[in-house]
């Protein structure tokens, strides 16, 4: 008797299988750019599937190891890690997965050029994207703040292409005072011997097996220090120097629901020498252009991991017979597909839409509405991308039934490591909160709502209006800032796509899901 067994998802090209990726590159890119990146999209994801996709399983089954004394009781810090991490770091530098963004070949189409690539690599490589966005964020810091002599000595290694030069950066903010308020931070930077020396406690340190950290920390004076956010700086140091921890003191990994591959630290600074970026006391200010890129890196990351998972679903679904029909032939499944597939595609357009604001905005070309957009659409995109991916992934795992609660089935991990992309550079009510603040000191809602304006289709207008009267019944907006923040993404959706795809179908989709509506 012959017994029969399930034949499961495949992963194909992530670049020639995503027709909807492909369709937003034509209205994005100008077709010359187009066709000088098309043939490199197509070999890169076929790596993402002969190599990037192995190196990335590989990383996960070998988790990274703290080892704090060796056997005669010497403290020793050291980190292991896979060589598949290590291999994966290199992939970086070899594909320009930051460079791409500083080299600028492609005048202010060069972020999405960039970001199309980190689209494709992320859900494959184990979440090394995290380090690579740090290290963007440190580059774009350096180029707007540092001197000359720390762009000489760091940028240029931010953006090398050759694995050997490569740097990669940490963002090292967060104490046990708190996360996302950063006014209670008690690290001190104390001049010693003519160079800065930082002390005190750093509670999540991803990237730990990274060259540099950019942190923020309190300068020591004869009168003190200044208290609350408006008295900290931002300071970049070495991490390690000849191999060893460089004046740190590593007390432990993290045990996280997810990214484990990624090894994050609980670690004191012990006077590790650092160097001032950007001005005095100008921290919060200086670090919020790191913030902007990693809030864009944590956008595209959710997207590529919900659409991995609506793909493998869908692969299944068409060899996978229950009831007489395929999956995919049966009606509510096929539905609970579509729909999925249409949360993604509109997260897609919102998240590649601020990205080509940002490459406006690095290249002096963007207008003034364009700006204030930017500003409003960062925390925007990074919220509500993160909210909504994260239940289209739970949904597929769901799709693909026992199977995919199974861990060697690869939807586990794609759940676990969704989860983080709600908490990592801000909580959704932080993120809201910002929102609120862009509305108040730069008035974005205003510009926000003349470039919805312009859509030609009446429900989006009425969605605008209904919004604009919402806002005006409350005094303090802070009130309905999570509400408020969910709409202002649904709605920019809802224009994007009638206005690149004129689809009315998909455009009436996004304005069915209400502004309390995580799915």
């Amino acid at each position: 008797m012959s017994w029969f067994y399930q034949q499961g998802p495949k992963l194909t090209n992530p670049f020639t299988s995503d027709s909807i990726l492909r369709d937003l590159l034509q209205k994005l890119l100008p077709a010359d750019i187009l066709n000088k990146v098309e043939d490199d999209f197509t070999r890169f994801g076929q790596r993402v599937v002969d190599e990037i996709e192995q190196l990335g399983e590989r990383a996960e089954r070998e988790e990274p190891q703290l080892i704090n004394f060796d056997v005669w009781g010497h403290r020793v810090d050291k980190l292991v890690v896979s060589t598949a991490w290590d291999k994966l770091k290199d992939i970086s530098a070899e594909e320009g997965l930051v460079a791409i963004g500083y080299e600028r070949e492609y005048n202010e189409y060069s972020r999405i050029v960039q970001f199309v690539k980190l689209y494709l690599f992320t859900p494959s490589s184990a979440i090394y994207t995290c380090p690579l966005a740090m290290t963007d964020g440190a580059a774009r810091l350096l180029e707007l703040y540092g001197t000359e002599q720390l762009r000489k000595e760091y940028l240029g290694r931010y953006i090398d292409r050759n694995p050997s030069n490569f740097y990669v950066s940490g963002q090292w903010m967060t104490e046990r005072t708190g996360g996302s308020d950063l006014a209670n931070a008690e690290t001190i930077a104390r001049m010693v011997d003519g160079e800065w020396r930082l002390y005190g406690p750093k509670w999540f340190t991803s990237a730990i097996t990274g060259d540099t950290a950019m942190t923020l920390a309190r300068i020591e004076n004869e009168n003190g220090v200044i208290e609350g956010s408006r008295g900290l700086s931002v300071f970049i140091l070495d991490i390690f120097k000849n191999g060893e921890p460089n004046c740190l003191r590593l007390d432990r990994l993290k045990d996280k629901l997810g990214t484990r591959a990624l090894p994050t630290a609980e670690i004191e600074l012990e006077g590790v020498p650092a160097k001032l970026v950007g001005e005095v006391n100008k921290g919060i200010k200086t670090i919020a252009t790191m913030l902007n890129i990693t809030r864009l890196y944590n956008g595209v990351s959710a997207v590529s991991y919900a659409q991995r998972a609506v793909q493998l679903a869908s692969d299944y679904a068409k060899k996978r017979e229950a009831f007489g029909k395929r999956l995919i032939d049966l009606p509510l499944h096929k539905e609970v597909l579509e729909n999925a597939q249409n949360i993604v595609t509109g997260c897609l357009y919102l998240t590649f839409f601020s990205v080509s604001l940002m490459g406006k905005e690095e290249c002096g070309v963007a207008t003034e509405q364009e700006s204030l957009l930017f500003r409003l659409l960062i925390p925007v995109t990074k919220l509500y991308t993160a909210k909504m991916c994260l239940g289209v992934v739970s949904e597929m795992v769901e799709a693909v039934g026992g199977a995919g609660y199974l861990e060697d089935s690869g939807f586990p991990r794609l759940l676990r490591d969704s989860q983080v992309f709600s908490i990592w550079e801000g909580t959704t009510n932080v993120l809201s909160l910002d929102v609120i603040r862009a509305i108040s000191k730069n008035n974005a809602l205003k510009a926000w709502s003349k470039y919805i304006s312009q859509s030609g289709n009446s429900k989006i207008k009425n969605n605008l209006t209904l919004l604009l009267t919402e806002v005006e019944k409350y005094p303090d907006p802070s009130v309905i800032a999570r509400r408020l923040s969910y709409s202002i993404g649904r709605i920019t959706i809802a224009y994007l796509l009638d206005h690149f795809i004129g689809d009315t179908n998909i455009v009436d989709f996004w304005l069915s899901i209400g502004s309390r509506d995580y799915l």
